[in-house]
């Protein structure tokens, strides 16, 4: 399997899965169009609640409350699960 190989089968998740994890490091990619809609609504909806909040605590607790649930749902969406990973073949 070359590496062009190892990068395509990298990016494909299974089905019910909208994330795949990282190659390198902790993280996870979206990669089906539900993934992308989240992430884009994510960053879309904390944008705008921090600048509609009149005090820095009311920012940081509404900033921190959607981290955690976009990290929840990445968390349960990515295929392989999220945990360091050291390259392409340490997928699953």
């Amino acid at each position: 399997m070359t590496m062009l190989d190892d990068v395509k089968a990298h990016f494909r998740a299974r089905e019910g899965y909208w994330f795949v994890p990282k190659a390198f490091g902790y993280g996870a990619t979206p990669v089906t169009w539900q993934g992308w809609l989240v992430t884009i609504a994510f960053s879309v909806v904390t944008i705008a609640a921090v600048r509609m909040m009149p005090t820095p605590a009311e920012r940081i607790v509404v900033t921190v409350a959607l981290v955690a649930a976009f990290c929840v749902l990445v968390a349960r969406k990515t295929d392989g699960g999220l945990r360091w990973r050291w390259g392409f073949r340490d997928r699953r």
